[in-house]
């Protein structure tokens, strides 16, 4: 039983965790590469709010956006 979880231990440590290790020891020398996928994270951030925006505002255009208060029953 021993052996299975010392497995499970090297296939975390030195197979699935090795490129987050190899971040960590590229920030000794550059944050900015060693932040790169949170970087993606925010870019795809950013391009999902600039779609929904636009979108909100082809609905608006169209006058299919309802923003009336009493749009919904329980608001009367």
């Amino acid at each position: 039983m021993k052996a299975f979880f010392e497995g499970i231990q090297t296939l975390f440590v030195d197979f699935l965790f090795w490129p987050y290790d190899q971040l960590r020891s590229l920030e000794l020398t550059s944050w900015w590469s060693a932040n790169i996928v949170n970087w993606m994270f925010i870019i795809i951030c950013i391009c999902a709010m600039a779609y929904w925006t636009i979108q909100l505002n082809i609905f608006k255009n169209n006058n299919e956006d309802e923003d009336d208060t009493t749009a919904h029953s329980f608001l009367k």
